[in-house]
């Protein structure tokens, strides 16, 4: 006699999940409602993989998730891996050290890798480490820090800090008797 296996799925998150499917465009939401409903259907995970071409990897998880009573977390996950650094990222990354963080909005003078990563996730939705951008950075001949030839150079004796050595006159030296010295 075949067991009759209990539905995975609350009959509120059932009907949540059939209210969301005509109206979700991307395919691969689509997907993940479309297992967890077969799955509670009493669908094995081998007929869901060959009626949607899906992975059993794919099938496991979201059944997995119907089962644990987190079919409400469909939409949470990102679709596909991570975006990818590419040209045009490269290209205002280069963009932005090259002017002051000022201009676009910040109180600080000089950027750090830091900011730069948080500023181009805001504006480009792709985040990396600061250690990946002062990579980037470095591999594009670029810095954060600021280059000896930018800095500004002492031309006056009166603003100079540095130190002459020279001869000393003979003159110059106090005798013991100037100085109080006995």
């Amino acid at each position: 006699m075949k067991k009759i296996r209990d539905p995975l799925l609350t009959s509120f998150q059932r009907k949540l999940l059939e209210k969301e499917l005509p109206q979700v465009t991307n395919q691969m939401l689509r997907q993940r409602i479309d297992i967890m409903l077969r799955a509670d259907t009493g669908q094995t995970q081998t007929q869901i993989c060959r009626e949607l071409g899906c992975s059993a990897v794919t099938a496991r998880y979201w059944i997995g998730m119907a089962r644990t009573g987190n079919a409400h977390l469909w939409n949470q996950q990102s679709v596909g891996r991570p975006r990818q650094v590419d040209q045009a990222f490269l290209d205002r990354l280069k963009e932005l050290v090259c002017q002051s963080p000022r201009e676009v909005g910040y109180p600080f003078s000089r950027w750090t890798g830091q900011w730069l990563s948080k500023h181009l996730h805001q504006e480009l939705g792709i985040k990396v480490s600061n250690r990946y951008i002062n990579s980037l950075l470095k591999k594009m001949g670029l810095s954060t820090r600021q280059s000896l030839s930018s800095l500004p150079l002492a031309k006056s004796p009166q603003t100079s800090h540095r130190i002459a050595i020279q001869d000393i006159r003979s003159d110059a030296v106090p005798s013991p008797n100037r100085i109080g010295i006995q």
